[in-house]
């Protein structure tokens, strides 16, 4: 699971009294009016529009997180285990294209039709790879989901941007995170039952319906206060360099994860081809001086990617690292996380209340060096008199430091955002996001193979048998750089506010 799904709680653009909305959209109550009333997210003016975007992030995450315990069975089924890798990947790199597009027609359309065709998409995927009768036809429908998942991560930001003033957004982060917690504990376990009892096509089959309700509650809310494109841009006009360059970092990212995934050396090929398309798409894709932590927009999205790359690097190989060095089955080291979806959520909340706007910058910093300290902690238990309980105690602070950093960077996202590129800035914020996990990912898999760890394509406690003779040193050689790369992240906090002209 990638944070690409934990940030479901970050959301960019306008004040809800300055929505340019079209003219015959109802517009929302000011910020002003609410700001008098001392309305809450569940107060009466914005209780169905809570309810209905929450539910729907609420099931996302139940399906995210069941999706990796149903998957192992259904690759198995359908003769498709040599593929399995891409069953993940697939769904990646449609899921970039996805997010550029929807900042394109959130923008200029408005969030509905992005959100409304974003969930159709997903469900469609659901349902095809729940019926596939062979592994490609799973894959297939694993990128159709993954482009559904793209338009509504996106569609999401910008609606709560609109709908919501500032004062109430990280509230509504605060409860986007909250959602991870029992999906990330219940997930597995209701995904395994239902796999065992009912096969695993129903953890597929099973979802699209469920988010009927949650869409009846919200549109209704979403085309009043968030529909119509944004002022001074043209229904329709999409920028086609945009488009252009989202399917280039989505191809140029699957060839690089196919050469990653195949270590001979003719995948050097699509190797060099995935980086000659995915370089300029970046460059062009995400904010100008992102890669030397240009002061303001530019640090708020490189600092995602750090976080996420980093932290997702280093968690992915935990659980092999807790069963090939320590022993432990497989559910024990997967319970050695479960904590940390109720402290991601906890740092979330903290960076939500009133006190801390002052201190944002600085919570930020502390999420970092927590996040640092988690990861270079780590692999302490590689020594055999360290308590593996040290693990799960680390992990919980490491993702307290994480929902600090992901909740305040969606914060100052929409500060820094003009109206007419909150669509384009929340994509870019994602493109960090998932491209850093996957980047990383590859490095960490690379350095880990090259000091006895084994060929691991995808990194999880499902590979224990084959890196039951890894060096201690491979898992060392993943943490340790991945630690520094988060320590780096704490530097780039210093950098996230423009200077004063």
């Amino acid at each position: 699971m990638s944070v690409a799904d934990l940030t479901l709680a970050t959301m960019a653009a306008l004040e809800p009294r300055d929505t340019g909305v079209a003219d015959d959209v109802p517009s929302p109550p000011s910020a002003a009016a609410v700001e008098r009333a001392g309305e809450t997210v569940l107060g009466r003016s914005y209780r169905a529009l809570t309810i209905g975007i929450v539910s729907v992030v609420l099931l996302i995450a139940f399906e995210a997180t069941a999706v990796g315990t149903a998957m192992p069975v259904a690759a198995r089924e359908l003769d498709g285990v040599a593929l399995y890798a891409f069953a993940f990947s697939g769904y990646f790199t449609t899921s970039l294209f996805g997010m550029v597009f929807a900042g394109q027609w959130s923008d200029r359309r408005g969030p509905l039709g992005a959100l409304g065709g974003g969930i159709a998409a997903f469900a469609a995927g659901l349902l095809l790879s729940g019926s596939a009768g062979s592994m490609w036809v799973f894959i297939l429908g694993r990128a159709v989901q993954g482009l559904g998942g793209g338009l509504v991560i996106v569609a999401l930001y910008v609606v709560v941007g609109r709908a919501y003033p500032e004062r109430l957004r990280p509230a509504i982060m605060a409860a986007f995170a909250a959602c991870w917690v029992v999906p990330s504990v219940v997930g597995p376990l209701a995904a395994g039952a239902v796999t065992e009892r009912l096969g695993w096509r129903w953890v597929f089959l099973g979802t699209p319906a469920l988010v009927v309700l949650p869409l009846a509650l919200a549109l209704p809310q979403i085309r009043r206060r968030a529909g119509g494109p944004v002022e001074g841009l043209t229904a329709g006009a999409f920028d086609r360099r945009r488009i252009r360059l989202a399917l280039g970092i989505s191809l140029g990212a699957g060839l690089l994860q196919y050469a990653a995934q195949d270590l001979r050396p003719v995948s050097l090929l699509p190797g060099a081809a995935g980086v000659a398309l995915l370089v300029p798409a970046v460059l062009g894709l995400l904010p100008h001086g992102t890669w030397r932590a240009a002061r303001g927009l530019p640090s708020v999205v490189l600092l995602r990617g750090v976080a996420a790359g980093s932290f997702v690097a280093a968690e992915s190989f935990v659980p092999l690292m807790l069963v090939t060095q320590r022993g432990l089955s497989p559910t024990l080291a997967g319970f050695s996380l479960a904590a940390g979806g109720a402290t991601w959520a906890l740092g979330s909340w903290v960076q939500s209340r009133p006190w801390a706007e002052p201190y944002r910058e600085r919570l930020m910093a502390l999420g970092m060096v927590l996040t640092a300290a988690a990861i270079a902690t780590a692999p302490s238990v590689l020594i055999h008199s360290v308590p593996v309980w040290t693990v799960a105690v680390a992990w919980g602070f490491g993702c307290f430091g994480m929902g600090l950093v992901i909740a305040a960077s969606s914060v100052l996202l929409l500060k820094l955002s003009a109206p007419a590129e909150a669509g384009a800035n929340s994509a870019a914020l994602q493109i960090s996001d998932g491209l850093s996990n996957v980047l990383l990912l590859a490095a960490g898999g690379a350095a880990f193979a090259a000091l006895g760890g084994g060929s691991v394509a995808h990194a999880t406690a499902a590979t224990a048998t084959s890196a039951a003779g890894s060096h201690p040193a491979a898992f060392a050689a993943v943490f340790l750089p991945m630690a520094a790369v988060a320590l780096f992240g704490a530097w780039v906090t210093t950098r996230l506010r423009a200077r004063p002209r």
